[in-house]
């Protein structure tokens, strides 16, 4: 019976006809079809294999905030071309790879920043979006951090940071690298002032975003299978001529290894994050 009703629900998918456009997905985790209505109200995490796919920053904000609490900050900081990066031609041009993944998300960056509260207790957020070139850390992406930390500092709130990213951003050179320094100088902010910094790793963070400010944290949460690293595993086996391990970079390893405290679903950080937000954030 239960044959019979697999094989019923496989031809309907395929009947065109019978199911509107865009109502199945394919699950890229365990590669089986699912209404992608059921996906959206689980926060896009599969039902079925609980594979967290990847989400913008507005839409972390979305499940994050209490409603109508996040006020949006630093949203004119923007990319400059302080090398002139081009590739021969026009359309391989830094100014316009900006300008075509301004069109294509709608933000002005790869991080939004902002206050905001979390189960009643405000918070100052930093919220990548891989969606913009990748996540990548340019000079913006390290000053919009760094002066959301100095709104935290100035209003003596907690920090929030959700990692997103593929690394630096090599078209500024030089001063894609240095934003390492600046931000890791910014947590160092952070402490001084005694106030708490949470960051929860998602799927990937990687390169100098990870080696830097993403690491540092008081607490660091991950998602369930997210990638999280510094250097590739083809780019370490190669210069370690050592075998890496199965899952190696994944979130489970960095927790049975001590790198992160606690690996959260996504449907669980809400209340998670203001738990531990009011316990940190009691004088």
């Amino acid at each position: 019976m239960a044959f019979l009703k697999r094989r019923r629900f496989i031809s309907v998918i395929g009947r065109k006809s019978a199911v509107p456009p865009g109502v199945w997905m394919k699950c890229a985790g365990c590669n089986q079809p699912v209404i992608r209505t059921e996906v959206g109200a689980n926060q896009w995490v599969c039902p079925r294999c609980n594979y967290h796919l990847r989400i913008t920053a507005r839409r972390r904000i979305q499940y994050l905030v209490d409603p109508d609490s996040f006020q949006e900050t630093h949203g004119t900081i923007v990319s400059a071309d302080p090398l002139g990066f081009s590739v021969d031609e026009v359309n391989y041009s830094y100014r316009e790879r900006v300008k075509k993944a301004k069109e294509k998300t709608g933000l002005n960056e790869a991080m939004i920043t902002g206050f905001g509260r979390i189960e009643s207790t405000r918070t100052v957020l930093a919220l990548m979006d891989f969606s913009f070139r990748g996540g990548s850390m340019g000079s913006a992406v390290g000053e919009k951090f760094c002066r959301a930390v100095d709104d935290a500092v100035r209003e003596r709130l907690p920090v929030v940071l959700f990692a997103a990213s593929g690394g630096a951003r090599m078209e500024e050179g030089l001063l894609s690298l240095v934003q390492m320094a600046k931000t890791a100088d910014a947590v160092r902010r952070i402490n001084e002032a005694r106030l708490p910094y949470i960051a929860v790793l998602t799927d990937p963070t990687t390169g100098g975003v990870y080696a830097s400010f993403a690491s540092l944290a008081d607490i660091i949460l991950a998602e369930p299978g997210a990638h999280i690293g510094f250097a590739g595993p083809r780019l370490i086996e190669s210069a370690l001529k050592v075998e890496l391990p199965e899952g190696f970079q994944s979130a489970e390893y960095q927790f049975r290894n001590g790198f992160v405290d606690r690996i959260v679903n996504r449907t669980e950080l809400r209340p998670l994050l203001g738990k531990l937000l009011r316990y940190l954030s009691t004088p």
